[in-house]
Formats: C-alpha cells, structure tokens, sequence
C-alpha cells in the first residue's frame, strides 16, 4: 500500500466536496451539505473493513472500530478529525498538485500567485509535493488532511494485521470551525481511553494546551434625536460601543499577542444611532486570568451603563470551551505515547500551546483526555493554503505507530 498515493487521492477528494458550515445556523450539522461528506465516509469505512460503522444522526458524528488483533489488555485509542470548512468560499475547489517543488513563488491561477517573500512557511518545502488551490476557495486540508490521514492509517493497519494494536476508534464530525460540533460529541459511547484529534499544522507538532475561550455579544438600545436638539436627549449606540471598545487594553488583541498571552478581539460591530450590537471573543490560556478578563467586559459595561437611568447595553456572554491542559496534565500518557512515536519516526517534537481550540478542548472536558496531533496543513481557511503530501505520510505514520507502541 502507498501511503503517499493514498493520503494524497483522498484528500483531493474530500477535498472537492463542499463541506463549509454556517454560524447562523441553529441545525446539526449547521449546513446539510456536510452529510455529504459523512455519507461517503460511511461507505469508504465499510469498504477499508472497519467494523461498528455509524453515521449519528443525532450529533453528525460518523464512528468506526477497528477491533484489537493483541490478547494483551492494553488502553483503547481514539482518533478524530472534522469534516466542516471555515467560513471562506469552498464551491467548486480544484486542488492542484506541485510535484517537486521548486522554492519560489506559486502561480496558483493568473490572478493568484503564493509569494516567498508573504509567505516564508513555503521554501522549506522545496523537493516536496504540494496541494494548494487555484486562488478562489479554500483548500480544506484543516481538516481533510486529517481524515485522509486517519482513513489511510485504519486501512493500512487492516492490511498489515502483523502491526498488533489495541481498539481504535474513529470519528469524523461538524461544525468544529463554528465551535459547536463536539457539544453532542457521545463521549461515553466513543468508548475509549484516550484520543487525538489530527486537526495541527506543520509536521511536528503536538498541542496538549489550548485556550480558555468565551464569547461576548453587546446589544445597545440607543435613542436617535435631532441632533439640533439632542444635548440631554440623545443617546448614540455606536458612540457607547466605540467608548466600551476604547476601554479595553488596547494592545491585548491578536495581532499584539502569541504564545500563551491572551487577548480581547472585536469581531463585528454594527449599527446606528438607535440600535448598535458588538460581537466579540475572550481567550486566555490561565483559567484565572480568563475569568479576569470577562470581569473586565462586565466592568466596563457596567461603568456606561450607570450613567443611564435606564441601562442602554445589555450583554450576553457565555462560556465555550475550556484548557484541555487542565484534564491531560493529569495523566500525560497520550501526549508521552504521540511524543514517542514521532521520535520513534525521527520526526523533531514541537510541543506548543494551541492558540485556538479544537474538538479536543470539549471532548477532554468529556471524559476523553484528547490532546492535538499535526496534519499538516498550512495558511489554513484561506485561499492560500496548502499541505505537502511528504506532511500528510508522516502524520499517517505517526497514527500507525502510536497504534503499535501501544500494544506493546
């Protein structure tokens, strides 16, 4: 079996059909055009013989079991991938394959070209094959990568029944780009005693921390007078975000901060003098820091508030997912068996915390401790992404050798 013509078939396929999610919608999945991933996924598991195949309809989630060939009592291994695209044109993808990459600059399509000098990640992958898009969608390896992955592991182990390993289980589900896929996630039906979700970047990494996540929406009641005669009468609701947004740290943003450092971030705001609404999100990596940093929306929402008899904002602001590190750092085997089996690969560790979430920040919170795996992807969720294939074999190798470490 050729792994390398096997995970790059795959993910070219996947990778056509249309998968994105919708925010704004309130079904599961959030789009039906999800399903048709999920379907196919049901049928492929079938055909590769992995046993226990269901697709949920409950929850979109698609499970599979590939039963333990070892008579040794040994843990129960989960790996999980999602099937929805971020929020970026995913009609009519067309992958393209660069064989033998030269280093310079990638002419996606006449209006599209990938330079070196924007993009730096790029010439570290001279020699290798890379997919990208043609410039107008997305490519969906983030995370198609990781099904192609998880899907040509299963099969090469069920061909190579020598490799001994305990029960493994996979999953492929929504929604994870609009945060909402894992809430339905049947952790106890799942079964198993720890899993990975194969949803990182470049080859190497190995996440075990992820943020602290909320998000806030401002809902502003202002009253719309004519302004000849507004002094006294007149309240403005962009006036009232644009005061809420100036009083928060104004170099706590994204694009001020990395590594562990946290951040407020404005997502939209819209509006007019009678009525406005901000949406934003809260991250932090320390749990006591994050509960700071809402106190400090609330603050400041109350500090405008109370110079109204009637208080002009009301905010909504909900929890969505928290450090998985606060349920693995309990009992860091899985991150210890991934780490081994990628040095057993001589494929350099990068241990590094997520500045984001995954499935894994909810499912660990589950029952499932689920650390995060690389696929491989690059300049995810827009249309400069791309992933080598030579990233994509080794992120397979790794699923295959924690699979044999385990059992022994």
């Amino acid at each position: 079996m050729n792994l390398f013509e096997k995970t790059k078939e795959r993910l070219i396929r996947y990778a056509k059909i249309n998968t994105r999610s919708d925010e704004a919608s309130t079904t599961i999945p959030s789009t039906e055009i999800q399903f048709d991933l999920l379907n196919l996924l049901v049928d492929e598991l079938k055909e590769i013989g992995m046993s226990e195949v269901e697709l949920n309809k409950d929850n979109a989630f698609v499970t599979a079991t590939l039963p333990a060939n070892t008579d040794k009592e040994v843990a129960s291994i989960g790996f999980i991938a999602h099937v929805d695209t971020a929020d970026f044109n995913a009609e009519n993808v067309q992958p393209q394959i660069f064989e033998n990459y030269d280093g310079q600059d990638l002419h996606l399509s006449e209006d599209w070209v990938m330079k070196v000098d924007e993009f730096p990640n790029l010439p570290p992958y001279k020699g290798q094959t890379l997919i990208t898009t043609d410039g107008n969608t997305l490519l969906g390896a983030d995370d198609k990568a990781g099904i192609a992955e998880i899907m040509t592991a299963m099969e090469y182990l069920i061909q190579h029944p020598e490799i001994k390993h305990g029960k493994l289980r996979v999953a492929f589900g929504p929604d994870e780009e609009i945060g909402r896929g894992a809430d339905h996630f049947d952790a106890e039906g799942f079964a198993t005693d720890f899993a990975y979700t194969m949803d990182g970047g470049p080859v190497g990494e190995l996440e075990y921390e992820s943020f602290n996540a909320a998000g806030a929406v401002l809902k502003v009641q202002g009253k719309n007078i004519h302004p000849g005669t507004a002094k006294g009468k007149m309240i403005n609701a962009v006036t009232l975000l644009n005061r809420f947004m100036s009083a928060l740290p104004q170099d706590e943003v994204p694009e001020k901060t990395s590594g562990r450092e946290g951040f407020y971030m404005i997502d939209s705001v819209s509006g007019k003098i009678d009525e406005a609404k901000l949406a934003m999100i809260i991250r932090d990596f320390d749990r006591q820091a994050f509960e700071a940093r809402k106190a400090k929306v609330e603050a400041i929402v109350e500090e405008i508030n109370k110079d109204y008899a009637q208080p002009p904002i009301q905010l909504e602001m909900n929890d969505q997912y928290y450090n998985m590190a606060e349920i693995i750092e309990k009992d860091m085997t899985p991150v210890d068996l991934a780490q081994s089996a990628m040095e057993a690969l001589a494929i350099p560790v990068n241990i590094v915390p997520i500045r984001g979430g995954t499935d894994g920040s909810k499912i660990s919170f589950m029952g499932i401790p689920t650390p995060n795996i690389f696929a491989g992807g690059e300049n995810m969720h827009g249309r400069f992404e791309f992933v080598a294939v030579e990233s994509m074999v080794k992120a397979t190798e790794v699923i295959i050798k924690i699979a044999e470490l385990n059992a022994q």
